[in-house]
């Protein structure tokens, strides 16, 4: 993707990341149906990501616009929706997009590189939860042919649940 005459990357995020990417996770705070808190993500949650090569974001001129994970939530796995012939699945998370990007097509992008990096390690599937009110999100995931495969209530929030073969 392109900005202005500048290349935007997508690249594994790096321990030099992280002062960037908690403030990314802090500008989300307070958004509507953001379920993060001054706690979640935390620096911890980033070092789990960093320790499993499973936080990604995207550059612009060396700073972080966006950022995806690709999560290992045992609550989530346990959700009696995903398809059972789809196994491996895996989940993305914790998509994050600066607000001078947001409605540009970052959030899609981010998305397409998290499946790619699911289906190169095997993952067989993707699954992830969006709140049930989020409208715009929701738009955007239809547009990827996700499935809704069922509802849940965790984190005080209403989701749905969303799967896709890879």
């Amino acid at each position: 993707m392109r900005k202005q005459g500048t290349i935007l990357n997508i690249v594994l995020a790096s321990e030099s990341d992280r002062e960037q990417i908690m403030k990314l996770y802090k500008e989300q705070l307070g958004r509507e149906f953001c379920a993060w808190t001054d706690h979640y993500p935390s620096e911890e949650t980033i070092d789990y990501d960093l320790s499993r090569d499973a936080l990604f974001v995207m550059k612009e001129n060396d700073e972080v616009i966006a950022a995806i994970s690709i999560d290992k939530d045992e609550d989530v796995e346990r959700l009696e929706y995903w398809d059972k012939n789809l196994a491996p699945g895996g989940e993305l998370s914790r998509l994050a997009v600066t607000h001078s990007m947001q409605g540009k097509g970052v959030a899609r992008l981010m998305m397409q590189h998290g499946m790619k990096a699911l289906k190169d390690r095997g993952y067989k599937s993707i699954h992830f939860l969006v709140n049930k009110y989020n409208v715009p999100a929701l738009r955007s995931y239809a547009k990827f042919g996700f499935n809704v495969v069922g509802e849940c209530h965790m984190f005080e929030q209403d989701f749905l649940c969303y799967e896709k073969e890879l």
